[in-house]
């Protein structure tokens, strides 16, 4: 039975070589409403000016920012500066912010590493509390989120409503393994990258939905299940991996 609803979408770095224009008129006909914008390409943190104008096309396209996808990484940016991105997400739409947990597993990280990183989302946090932000970290391999008991360490750790999590499978791991991740961390679930990859391959999303329907059973609350990455890399893919989407999120 499914208790929750999805925003289907796309994270646009799935696209690096194409402008807002190309990508959001590919949304349009492929069905998709709602966008996760890079920071690093096309919503630079520092030009306001250029972040404006992406908010003007997506509102022309009927779109809506869902996130931001910033290039924040803890224990390297300080901490006052996710001022910046909060201030440019507000510009996009949206109140969710996606950052990087360092580049070690908890398994690597030291002492050290742990403790400047705990140390800075901290601050983080207490910034997007004052700024009415959301926090996310990404379950991302070569982050200390890569496993569960890293993640789950943070969460106890900053117990806050302004802390999420997004999750997407790891495709070293086993199916088991990645349900039960997403299982434990799904109180605290912002946002769903959506993909199907082999530890060899990036294959069509539609290979992969009924795995992916047994990853959203028995999820609750609203969240973004947001496309990224096509098999082949090609803006020309996007319709038939949002066509897979929509099935896998019932729409």
């Amino acid at each position: 039975m499914r208790l929750a609803s999805y925003k289907a979408g796309l994270v646009s770095i799935s696209f690096r070589k194409h402008t807002p224009e190309e990508i959001l008129g590919a949304m349009r006909e492929a069905g998709l409403s709602y966008i996760e914008w890079g920071s690093d390409v096309h919503a630079p943190v520092g030009d306001l000016e250029k972040v404006r104008s992406i908010a003007a096309l997506q509102a022309a396209a009927g779109v809506e920012c869902c996130s931001y996808g910033t290039y924040f990484r803890l224990g390297e940016n300080e901490p006052e500066e996710i001022r910046d991105y909060i201030a440019a997400a507000k510009l996009l739409g949206t109140n969710i912010l996606r950052l990087w947990a360092g580049r070690k597993s908890h398994l690597n990280a030291t002492a050290e590493e742990r403790e400047r990183l705990l140390a800075d989302m901290r601050r983080v946090v207490e910034i997007a509390e004052e700024e009415g932000a959301v926090i996310c970290l990404e379950c991302h391999r070569n982050t200390y989120t890569e496993h569960l008991d890293g993640t789950l360490e943070l969460l106890r750790e900053i117990p806050s409503e302004h802390f999420k999590m997004y999750w997407q499978p790891n495709p070293d791991v086993s199916f088991a393994e990645n349900l039960a991740y997403l299982r434990a961390i799904s109180s605290r679930l912002s946002h769903l990258h959506v993909f199907h990859w082999s530890k060899e391959a990036h294959l069509p999303l539609a290979d992969g939905v009924g795995e992916w329907n047994r990853y959203l059973e028995g999820l609750s609350g609203e969240h973004g299940a947001l496309l990224e990455f096509m098999p082949d890399n090609l803006l020309t893919s996007l319709s038939r991996e949002a066509r897979a989407l929509l099935e896998i999120v019932g729409e």
